[in-house]
């Protein structure tokens, strides 16, 4: 493996259908403007409750990208 420097954001995903797809949703837009996508770390997973039931997930992410 070659030496790497990475800049690394967090974004949050959300999804209805849970926190996989809260992860999937974000990385998959985040790849829509950023390059060299390595790795994520979740950081944070909460939702939002309506009528007494998860609405949605939500999930803060760190996202490392490879500098060119």
């Amino acid at each position: 493996m070659s030496d790497h420097v990475y800049k690394v954001i967090e974004i949050v995903g959300s999804s209805s259908a849970g926190t996989d797809a809260a992860i999937q949703r974000a990385i998959s837009k985040a790849s829509e403007t950023l390059h060299n996508l390595d790795w994520f770390e979740v950081v944070e997973t909460r939702g939002h409750i309506v009528d007494g039931k998860v609405g949605h997930y939500q999930v803060k992410l760190k996202i490392g990208f490879r500098l060119d």
